[in-house]
């Protein structure tokens, strides 16, 4: 499905994780659609072949299946903040009232246990007739939901939560309901069970509420980032607007302090710009014109005038929005153990539950304590818990990855890079900085570095060549005066010539310098090849000064990432297009091993095929030139100043120009996985112990409620402890 449409809906009407099992069936069976719902998230991502379905029918798909669908598109982030708001006030009411009427039943409740403490008999503490008329409003209007939710999963051919929840507590207020009614006082009510049921559900859905509202804090508090308001230019004249407002190409302006409004083009002004919620690094970074400012960003000192480049939903920052929330709504392949069984856990559960209550019935002869295990199994049993393992440990980790520039594009590669063996590495912009640099400098005998450096410079000042660019930063950077040049000549890819402060100045290759009757001397330019730089000789009046060694530097922190992931058990391998002996260099300054030279595109995507024999294979790169082998891994990264086709074809995208981002994606990778594992772990143990031991008699269904109220939010809480996890960590 490479050409197919994909579009995520927020859904409404989920109660647990069979509910989310349920409407993935009913997407999944409209023809050409492929869909994935995630029940923490309350998303649902569908995916369909141009022209096969129209949004309309998906979304009638999803109203008889008994929910609520809502395309992402043409969601209002705050209306649907707001509207969730609303929900929880409202459930948060009923759950007051529905605790104020189940109270007496917990006092009562205390006063039977104390009777039985001190072996005395016991009658009820409050008339039955009082008990009917508490536990009616509870059982029929504040838990009418459970009815309705069970109907409309019925009705689609499912069982969810709400099965199990109506009919636990149905069984247990009818039965009680035909105690009263005839007149049997010689068996017990058991409407305190009905009510008191009905009251901790709902707690419990309120702290999931706020549970897994906090699991979604990491969009919440990018999007708060970028200011409301933005200074535009009208007529002259700095006025304030809304920033819904800016468009491409107005002309917006940076006050000190300011937080940049959207994406856009210095025009005017020196500043710096606090990039850290973008990239993670702490230092602030110069901006002058033609630099770029990204929005929400903090301006530093200095005052710049900009042209809008990116508004709206083209930024950056919603860029980054988009991607943790495609991620948050991906499920990895260890969900498919926990769908596989929500999908059969209720009508599983209700065959428990009827045959604990004929076992009990048959063997003790009664039909009471029958009831009251087999209520206490349909309780116990929620699998709400298997339903939020795993997309709750997802949402917050990929939240956290977003917080420190690693952006996952699906689930499904965070779950896997914890596993790489080996990871393929592209040597120019991932090692190195990306462009050349002046390394190296010989003189013969008699000449000064700074006379030459400050010549070659002078004279490289016309010239827009990557390595005439890199002469004259090193000028500049060793804090020279430059001449301006006259009479230049350039000869394309040989060299250039012309006058610098008097001096006729020629600077080359070494072979148009031999070309010229002057070759560089052995002593000057036999160190420059022996360390695989490349020479570029200078003369001034006909006389050879030196050369200088350039070359694409090792960035400054990459010896220290790739030590860091060989500490990790990854298996690092270069891959490179250029000469064997620069290859080496690198290599060696960086700590590789294992390295390959002058490898075509098409070489690379091979050589990671290859190497996908050996282990799991990932691939961070940076160029158009790479996207073959990125496309070709199982993990694949791209550094974020990459080429766009580089960030389209990798799973995950690194902002910052650092390799030790991969090391922060293995680690958080492997914080997550430890995470879901975890999840997994307790809500399966839940109810291997719960079930059966609400089936032999050993649970009240109130406890049983109890603890499947708790068991949700456990979950929920220990996906939240991955908020502990910051990058530079080793696992």
């Amino acid at each position: 499905m490479s050409q197919d449409v994909s579009c995520d809906f927020s859904v409404s009407g989920m109660t647990c994780a069979a509910c989310a099992a349920r409407l993935e069936k009913v997407l999944n069976r409209l023809p050409g659609v492929e869909a994935s719902v995630n029940f923490a998230a309350e998303t649902a991502r569908v995916r369909y072949a141009p022209g096969a379905v129209e949004t309309a029918a998906i979304v009638a798909a999803v109203a008889r299946a008994g929910f609520t669908a809502t395309p992402v598109a043409v969601r209002d982030r705050e209306a649907d903040k707001a509207r969730k708001a609303d929900e929880v006030a409202a459930e948060l009411r009923l759950f007051w009232l529905s605790a104020g009427l189940s109270f007496p039943f917990l006092v009562q409740m205390v006063g039977m246990f104390g009777a039985d403490m001190a072996g005395s008999h016991h009658a009820d503490l409050l008339p039955r007739w009082l008990q009917c008329l508490l536990a009616t409003p509870v059982q029929f209007w504040i838990g009418r939901r459970f009815y309705t939710g069970a109907w409309a999963s019925l009705r689609g051919g499912g069982a969810n939560m709400d099965v199990l929840v109506a009919l636990g507590t149905s069984v247990a207020y009818f039965f009680s309901l035909a105690v009263v009614v005839l007149g049997r006082h010689d068996l017990h009510v058991y409407f305190e069970a009905s009510a008191s049921i009905i009251t901790l559900v709902l707690l419990g859905k309120l702290l999931e509420a706020r549970a897994r509202a906090r699991t979604s804090a990491a969009i919440e508090a990018l999007l708060r980032l970028q200011p409301p308001t933005a200074w535009v230019e009208r007529a002259g004249q700095l006025v304030e607007v809304p920033v819904e407002q800016v468009m491409v190409g107005t002309v917006f302006v940076l006050r000190p302090g300011d937080a940049v409004p959207v994406d856009g083009l210095v025009l005017e002004g020196e500043s710096s710009a606090d990039e850290a919620m973008l990239t993670g690094e702490s230092v602030p970074v110069a901006k002058v014109v033609g630099d770029q400012v990204f929005a929400a960003t903090l301006n530093g000192d200095g005052v710049l005038r900009c042209r809008a480049s990116g508004v709206g939903a083209e930024t950056l920052l919603a860029g980054i929005v988009r991607l943790v929330e495609q991620a948050q709504g991906g499920k990895p392949a260890v969900q498919r153990l926990a769908d596989q069984v929500a999908a059969v856990f209720v009508p599983t559960v209700v065959l428990i539950a009827l045959v604990t209550f004929l076992g009990w019935w048959w063997f003790g002869g009664e039909v009471a304590p029958a009831l009251v295990n087999a209520v206490a199994v349909l309780v116990i049993a929620c699998p709400c818990a298997l339903g939020l393992a795993t997309p709750t440990a997802v949402m917050v980790g990929t939240g956290q990855g977003a917080r420190a520039g690693i952006l996952v594009k699906n689930a499904e590669a965070l779950e896997l890079a914890e596993r790489i063996k080996v990871l393929v590495v592209d040597k120019t912009g991932t090692l190195t900085e990306g462009r050349p640099a002046v390394l190296d400098v010989r003189m013969v005998p008699g000449a000064a570095r700074d006379d030459l450096l400050a010549l070659a410079a002078g004279l490289e000042q016309t010239s827009h060549h990557p390595l005439a660019r890199a002469v004259v930063t090193a000028a500049q950077e060793a804090g020279l005066s430059l001449s301006l040049p006259e009479a230049v000549q350039a000869v394309s890819g040989k060299g250039i010539t012309g006058q610098v402060a008097g001096q006729r100045v020629m600077v080359g290759s070494p072979d148009f310098l031999a070309a010229q009757g002057t070759p560089l001397p052995a002593d000057v330019l036999e160190p420059l090849l022996a360390a695989a730089l490349t020479p570029v000789g200078v003369l001034a009046d006909g006389k050879v000064l030196g050369a200088l060694g350039l070359a694409d530097p090792l960035r400054a922190s990459s010896r220290a990432a790739v030590a860091r992931l060989q500490g990790l058990g990854v298996r690092v391998v270069m891959l490179t297009g250029d000469h064997p002996a620069v290859a080496a260099r690198i290599a060696a300054e960086a700590g590789i091993t294992e390295f390959r030279a002058q490898v075509m595109p098409e070489g690379k995507a091979e050589a990671v095929a290859a190497l996908r024999g050996e282990g799991l294979v990932g691939m961070v790169g940076d160029g158009i030139n790479d996207a073959p082998a990125l496309a070709a891994a199982d993990v694949s990264f791209a550094i974020g100043a990459g080429s766009d086709v580089a960030i389209e074809a990798a799973d995950l995208t690194l902002v910052r120009n650092d390799l030790a981002g991969v090391a922060d994606a293995i680690s958080l990778s492997r914080a997550t996985l430890g995470k879901i594992r975890q999840n997994l772990f307790f809500a399966f143990i839940y109810n291997i112990l719960g079930i059966p031991a609400a089936a032999f008699g050993l649970l009240n269904p109130v406890i049983a409620g109890a603890a499947m109220a708790m068991s949700s939010v456990s979950v929920v809480s220990n996906s939240l402890l991955l908020k502990r996890w910051r990058p530079g960590k080793s696992d």
